[in-house]
């Protein structure tokens, strides 16, 4: 039991290390998801200050240039899609081959696994289309998302209420975390755009309990 708890931590551990480094978009589409909350956060800024709401301007144009840091630290920063594939392979490989050897496995699995290319899926015609779909599908999403999105800012939260400190705290707190680990990784842009999302998140709850919307 040990070991599979052991086991498990490792895999988690992997898989929060590449969702906090994040990875270079691809293509033109990819672009569009990182660069969407951007456009949401200014659009609802100028919405609040025209409407005279100082504060919570600040707070989403904060938030902002906290993504659009995030966003150039991802494209200047980060490993390729290719690259960052290639990099959670040869982690796995390690991770399975350390629980296997500590299982009483022969000692040359982890030289076996290390000399193993990684194998890369062949995709079916019906997997493409598929994927093709999907790749449409997001950015599709995405813009939608900003045409509601921004309204939406603009009008909610009407107060401080436990709901809005719920769909805060974990933008807030993941962005606390990505800083922390770009900061390890040292990625200075990315690490810097974290620091201003998660102080944008609290600048908006400040904001909405001092200037609620009628």
């Amino acid at each position: 039991m040990a070991r599979d708890d052991s086991k498990a931590r490792l895999l988690l551990r992997l898989a929060s290390m590449s969702l906090l480094d994040g990875g270079r978009p691809l293509r033109t589409l990819g672009w569009v998801q990182a660069a969407a909350p951007v456009v949401t956060q200014a659009a609802a800024g100028a919405g609040h200050w025209a409407a005279g709401r100082r504060q919570r301007a600040l707070a989403e144009w904060a938030g902002a240039a906290g993504y659009g840091l995030v966003a150039w630290g991802l494209g200047t920063e980060t490993p390729t899609g290719a690259e960052a594939l290639q990099t959670r392979a040869e982690a796995l490989q390690n991770i399975l081959a350390l629980a296997e050897m500590e299982e009483g496995q022969p000692r040359d699995l982890l030289r076996k696994l290390n000399e193993a290319p990684v194998i890369a899926g062949t995709e079916t015609p019906a997997a493409r289309r598929i994927s093709r779909v999907f790749r449409w599908c997001n950015p599709i999403l995405t813009v939608a998302g900003m045409v509601i999105g921004v309204p939406w800012r603009l009008r909610h939260p009407r107060r401080l209420t436990a709901l809005a400190i719920a769909n805060e705290a974990p933008n807030a707190v993941f962005s606390v975390l990505r800083a922390a680990r770009a900061v390890q990784r040292r990625r200075p842009r990315i690490a810097a755009g974290s620091a201003l999302i998660a102080a944008g998140s609290v600048a908006r709850l400040r904001a909405a309990s001092a200037e609620p919307l009628r």
